[in-house]
């Protein structure tokens, strides 16, 4: 299947989903919302895939909404679809990255502005390039955060800090984004690609059971108390224990060699 604003490739079991609107700085307009929701759907479903990445085409992550698209609607008299206020894409997008068995690395190659910031904020890990800024723009615009920004930033950067982002929408370059743990690490950006996906890789090597019982346990374990927390990680332990993947990972310690990890 092929996407009108998304390109979507497997390799080496990593599914590589990039934002393809480059002349847009890859806004999320057009059919770009639905190819992504779908694309992640897909990826979620094949067994062949073990990490997600997210980037973008040409010099830009996401510029988040399409303003332009706005401005030309606005003045033509238009207005948004009922059915997209009651229900917007971005909503089920943003708990398809959440509720998505693999982990989600973004490859944050440039701008990453509003709604481009938060999708890359929904991801469960994030590489920037040098030339990567972010901004949550909203506010320039007259505007109120969505894509999760409201939820998700205040968790990386700690509520003081993710006011000011917000109330101001001041841009930040990736060295500063590092520094508040915004971004995992940061490459060249002849380099970026490369640098994810050898962390996507040294995760695709690893036991996907595993993986994907301990990113259900980070996110769960944010929202209850120490005990459910613990109970949890038992229920998990105990389901990984069963594996065979745990067993091979046992033989390879005892064999000294690298684990050969089957999903099973």
């Amino acid at each position: 299947m092929t996407y009108k604003c998304l390109l979507y490739e497997v390799r080496d079991r990593i599914a590589t989903l990039t934002l393809n609107r480059p002349d847009r700085l890859n806004a999320l307009g057009d059919t770009l919302r639905d190819d992504l929701h779908d694309a992640l759907l897909r990826a979620s479903e094949d067994n062949e895939v073990r990490v997600l990445v997210i980037t973008g085409a040409g010099r830009g992550f996401c510029s988040g909404g399409d303003v332009k698209s706005m401005s030309e609607r606005d003045r033509a008299g238009g207005a948004a679809p009922l059915q997209e206020k009651i229900a917007p894409t971005r909503d089920r997008t943003v708990l398809a990255m959440r509720d998505c068995p693999k982990p989600i690395i973004a490859a944050v190659n440039g701008p990453a502005a509003g709604a481009g910031m938060n999708l890359a904020l929904a991801c469960d890990m994030r590489i920037a390039s040098t030339a990567a800024r972010f901004s949550q723009a909203f506010v320039k615009r007259g505007l109120h955060p969505d894509w999760g920004g409201s939820y998700f930033l205040p968790r990386v950067v700690g509520i003081a800090k993710a006011c000011e982002l917000i109330f101001t929408g001041e841009v930040i370059d990736a060295e500063e984004a590092y520094k508040l743990g915004i971004v995992n690490a940061i490459a060249a950006p002849e380099a970026l690609m490369a640098k994810t996906h050898e962390l996507a890789g040294k995760i695709a090597a690893g036991p996907p059971i595993a993986i994907r019982l301990a990113k259900r346990a980070i996110y769960h374990n944010q929202e209850v108390d120490l005990r459910a927390a613990l109970e949890y990680e038992t229920y998990a332990q105990n389901l990984c224990r069963e594996t065979e993947d745990s067993k091979e990972g046992v033989r390879a310690f005892v064999e000294k060699r690298a684990p050969n990890f089957r999903g099973c």
